[in-house]
């Protein structure tokens, strides 16, 4: 079955800006999650995986925070673009070659993932992400996550 445009963009809206869907969900949980937080890794994490799964380990990595009040995602249809580069911390030693990218529910530790997928030059094909020392990883603005 493959979700509605409708409802592909009202659950971007309700996952990624907080943004109810009307008559169906709102994010007016005790304590709604303000922030989701994008990671790295070396592999998908898969279906089953958490935020920790083959998640990359340079040092300096942390998550980045990504807020939920519309300013980090536009939502079209199926499409949520993303507004705003996702700066990670710079490598200070180490190294990594990331070649997904994932969007969870905790700053550090095993939170669950709520989006993965691989990394994708502007042509839409998949692509590395190689990590050394002093190099700033970033996954760029109008990077998509796509329902169907």
């Amino acid at each position: 079955m493959t979700i509605s445009n409708y409802h592909g963009a009202g659950w971007h809206g309700l996952i990624l800006n907080g943004t109810a869907i009307a008559n169906l969900a709102d994010d007016a949980g005790t304590a709604p999650l303000t922030n989701l937080y994008a990671a790295l890794h070396t592999a998908a994490p898969g279906v089953g995986g958490d935020q920790t799964t083959s998640e990359v380990t340079y040092n300096g990595y942390a998550r980045v925070a990504v807020p939920r009040d519309g300013s980090g995602w536009t939502v079209s249809d199926l499409v949520a673009t993303l507004v705003n580069s996702i700066d990670f911390p710079k490598s200070s030693g180490g190294q990594d070659v990331a070649t997904h990218f994932s969007l969870g529910t905790d700053a550090s530790g095993a939170g669950e993932v709520l989006y993965f997928g691989t990394l994708q030059d502007s042509g839409g094909s998949d692509t590395t992400l190689p990590i050394l020392a002093n190099i700033k990883p970033q996954v760029p603005a109008g990077a998509t996550i796509t329902l169907s």
